[in-house]
């Protein structure tokens, strides 16, 4: 298949089959994602391996759509393998860099399988050409003769026909809507929780820091009441305590020690500030709880308006199917009349001709 296109590495995930909500993760870890081009299929492929296993062997058409549901997490649905896939990466850049690729490969393959229409046309063409004329007479339609009643029919049947391909096309739509905003969701929920472990952990390591520079700072400051004292005894003494290279030895110390009492307070105000940060995401994440489950609820009633439809299809359906047998019963009683007026009709005529 030759050299990779473009490739990076990214955390891969397949939606549950059987829920079609969640995300299973296909790696343990971080894999390379690599867009390659197959010459002998003039195709263009998505192909991740995971030791001896393919992860992903996807085969890019011009109808996919890569969505970018949060900074670093992304899908797209591949409907020839039923599934979709979700790819988590370490930077925002990262995701940004594989979405600009998937769409000129995208674009690729639309051209590719433009030039390969139009080849097939060009051969159809040439074949047709090439194929005899005398044909032309027997494809031709033989005239209809028939009453009102198949035309009726007929009518009936397309109007039907597209009643029903329209509720059908709405059901999709319904479930398409509800389908795409659960998964958005999930993954926003995914990265939410992601970001959530990180700062519990920052929170944990910052919170024992804490402990250990309040230790600290409580015994710079008894260090710190000590040197006073000392100072203010050598004052209070004048020139029977040490001389004044040690008061200045001690002044130096002791603004050293409220330098560095001043950092501590610092970060003491920067470790709170990141603890508040850590409950606004925690509200956040509550917030984007609700609202899944939210969804989940205009799934289920989403899942019962499908039922309601689907249960009015099914009796449309053989509400239709009934009309057609009224239909042909009336077509075939009206075959046996119009036999009999025209028995009837041929005997008129003989006798007007005695």
């Amino acid at each position: 298949m030759g050299k990779p296109i473009f490739s990076a590495r990214a955390h891969v995930f397949q939606i549950d089959p059987t829920t079609k909500r969640n995300w299973i993760p296909a790696s343990k870890h971080a894999v390379t994602v690599s867009f390659f081009y197959d010459g002998n299929r003039n195709v263009y492929r998505i192909i991740s391996v995971g030791g001896t296993k393919a992860i992903i062997n996807c085969t890019i058409t011009p109808s996919m759509t890569f969505t970018r549901t949060s900074q670093k997490f992304g899908q797209w649905a591949d409907s020839r393998a039923n599934t979709v896939y979700g790819l988590g990466f370490a930077t925002e850049q990262q995701l940004h860099q594989f979405c600009e690729r998937f769409k000129e490969v995208k674009e690729a393959a639309r051209l590719a399988r433009e030039k390969s229409q139009d080849k097939m046309e060009l051969a159809s063409t040439a074949l047709s050409i090439a194929a005899p004329q005398d044909l032309g007479d027997e494809l031709q339609s033989p005239p209809v003769a028939c009453v009102n009643g198949p035309e009726d029919k007929m009518f009936r049947s397309q109007s039907a026909d597209i009643t029903l391909s329209s509720e059908k096309e709405r059901i999709k739509k319904m479930l398409s809507e509800g389908s795409v905003c659960e998964i958005n969701l999930e993954a926003e929920l995914f990265t939410l929780q992601d970001s959530n472990s990180k700062l519990v952990a920052a929170l944990h390591e910052a919170n024992n820091n804490v402990e250990q520079w309040k230790k600290q700072l409580a015994a710079y400051q008894e260090e710190t009441e000590r040197l006073r004292d000392q100072v203010a005894d050598l004052e209070a003494h004048g020139g029977h305590g040490p001389s004044d290279m040690l008061k200045d030895e001690l002044t130096q110390s002791l603004e050293e020690l409220e330098a560095l009492l001043k950092a501590k307070d610092e970060e003491i105000h920067i470790l709170q500030s990141k603890k508040a940060e850590y409950h606004e995401m925690e509200q956040e994440r509550e917030e984007a709880i609700h609202r899944l489950q939210e969804m989940e609820m205009r799934n289920v009633e989403l899942e019962r308006r499908v039922q309601n439809a689907e249960q009015n299809l099914a009796a449309s359906l053989e509400e239709r199917d009934r009309l057609e047998g009224e239909v042909q019963r009336a077509i075939e009683i009206l075959d046996v009349k119009i036999f009999d007026l025209n028995d009837l009709r041929q005997s008129l005529v003989k006798l007007i001709d005695k």
